[in-house]
């Protein structure tokens, strides 16, 4: 049984009231929602709310949950929607500094072994802030759908699911976002080249 079947069947338990079935999507899904959640919201307290809050969310909304998404796309946009809430509730923006603690993804896969040289784990660093500082700069639209397709592993419709987007819209949004980054990156990387 594929995941997204194995969720399904768990929602279906759900709805029809069984708590147990709830609570094992809680637990799949805690960390995920966490890693989401703190994005926007830093303090490991608040986040922890602010996750209890979604999930409490969801569990309200499940009756009217059609499965027309994943489980999870759908808690995802519970998730953001409840952060971007408290925060807007406290009068603070989303954080422009969200940081990626893996620049992986950036010219075609960069990954890091154990066994790293300090220089390469210097120059990781390096990229870790540039692609920090490169998505701190990108409108929020633009920064949303590179992190669902970059660090949440959604593909492009279920991105367009999530942000209410044509999947040409996020497809020109990710390709914008890469170009950005390439460009603060490309610099870096031309350094790189000119050292002996």
């Amino acid at each position: 049984m594929a995941e997204h079947e194995i969720d399904a069947e768990l929602v279906r338990k759900a709805q029809k009231g069984d708590k147990t079935a709830f609570d094992l999507l809680v637990r799949k899904y805690q960390h995920r929602i966490a890693a989401v959640v703190s994005r926007f919201v830093r303090d490991h307290g608040e986040c922890q709310d602010v996750v209890q809050d979604s999930f409490i969310k969801a569990f309200r909304s499940l009756p009217g949950f059609r499965g027309d998404s994943q489980f999870y796309t759908w808690m995802y946009r519970i998730a953001v929607n409840t952060a971007k809430n408290h925060l807007a509730s406290q009068k603070r923006r989303p954080g422009a500094d969200v940081e990626i603690e893996d620049a992986e993804f950036i010219d075609g896969g960069v990954y890091v072994q154990d066994n790293d040289t300090p220089e390469q784990e210097l120059l990781r660093e390096e990229v870790a802030q540039v692609v920090s500082k490169a998505l701190a700069a990108l409108p929020d639209e633009i920064r949303q759908a590179i992190t669902l397709r970059e660090m949440e592993g959604l593909s492009y419709e279920e991105i367009a699911e999530v942000m209410g987007s044509p999947v040409g819209t996020v497809r020109s949004r990710i390709f914008r976002a890469r170009e950005a980054i390439d460009a603060r990156l490309r610099p870096l990387y031309e350094q790189q080249r000119v050292r002996p």
